[in-house]
């Protein structure tokens, strides 16, 4: 009776088992599935031409409702798969050397990832009318006091910490962005380097005039600068590359937060493979800041608008001071780009 019990109980669990076996057989089927129809669709809308009436829509609700003539800023129309102004960002920088550089570094990869979520969280709430999606902005070439053995001023990351923020994005479905603070060096000969993930095409370009120092200056003891020969050579870059390896449009974030860190900005060139941020980089309280945003990216238009947010900095005189998603969405214009820090 008991081996007659056993034979039952091996056959019963057998059967469980082949059971289990094709049902996990066809879940992970269901998965690739799934996971190739979401490549498929997102090639497909990678491909469609832009809905032009729905861009001009999305653009003037951006402006706010300006009346100067300023805003919606005179630009192409971008290529297919083109993110603003249908899709809104919000990207955690920072450096895994430092944990004073920003928030990407300062805290462990899963804190920082759930923050990250949060924060996306708390915009797409705020603004129900485009999807926002998170990214990871990362520091690719730090600026250095000291000059290094070539002299420039500044120090290229490893490539295995650029592909380790590639696979914590990859954990939560962001974009990257590599950032370049040139020192001594120039534009024209940093971004070069990192073509291994420009070609990729959720991996996107950002350049820091703060650190761009022309005339021998230690970086971090004066502002520097970015003429338009500077942005137009990340640009130009960005679309050669997007031509060479049909890519869906770039973003090319160019940080601000004086008079001086763009020169003619006018002279920044507008292409549709290419689409251009100037963010209001400056640190301090709600006045200053909104001041900053009023006279250096809103009366000099050149595309789209970004803002950053530093959670230290920013809340020295008050954890009241870090502008809310609600407060910022009263700009004119609207950031699309917003950057914590």
């Amino acid at each position: 009776m008991k081996i007659k019990s056993l034979i039952i109980l091996v056959q019963s669990i057998s059967f469980l088992f082949i059971i289990s076996c094709n049902n996990t057989s066809d879940a992970n089927k269901r998965a690739d599935v799934s996971d190739k129809s979401t490549a498929e669709k997102k090639q497909e809308d990678e491909k469609k031409p832009i809905d032009t009436a729905d861009y001009n829509k999305k653009i003037f609700a951006l402006s706010n409702n300006d009346t100067t003539g300023l805003w919606p800023a005179k630009a192409p129309y971008p290529l297919p798969g083109a993110i603003f102004p249908f899709k809104r960002i919000v990207a955690f920088y920072g450096n895994m050397y430092s944990k004073k550089m920003g928030i990407l570094g300062e805290i462990p990869r899963d804190s920082m990832l759930k923050k990250l979520q949060f924060e996306v969280a708390k915009w797409q709430a705020a603004d129900s009318t485009i999807p926002v999606i998170p990214a990871l902005h990362y520091i690719a070439v730090t600026a250095q006091g000291a000059p290094g053995k070539d002299g420039k001023h500044r120090m290229r990351m490893p490539f295995s910490q650029i592909d380790t923020i590639l696979n914590w994005a990859k954990k939560i479905n962001a974009l990257v962005f590599l950032d370049i603070q040139v020192g001594h060096s120039f534009v024209k000969d940093e971004v070069p380097q990192l073509e291994t993930y420009l070609k990729m095409p959720n991996v996107h370009l950002g350049i820091d005039p703060e650190f761009s120092l022309k005339n021998g200056e230690v970086p971090g003891t004066k502002i520097g600068t970015f003429n338009p020969q500077d942005v137009n050579a990340a640009i130009d870059y960005l679309a050669r590359l997007e031509k060479k390896k049909k890519l869906p449009t770039k973003i090319l974030i160019v940080h601000r937060f004086t008079q001086g860190m763009i020169t003619n900005y006018k002279d920044i060139k507008k292409l549709p493979e290419v689409q251009v941020v100037m963010d209001m980089d400056g640190w301090g309280d709600k006045i200053l800041k909104r001041s900053s945003y009023l006279r250096y990216i809103y009366r000099e238009p050149v595309e789209f608008t970004g803002f950053k947010l530093f959670y230290h900095n920013d809340t020295k005189t008050g954890a009241d001071q870090l502008y809310t998603p609600q407060e910022l969405l009263k700009f004119t214009p609207k950031p699309i780009y917003i950057q914590y820090q």
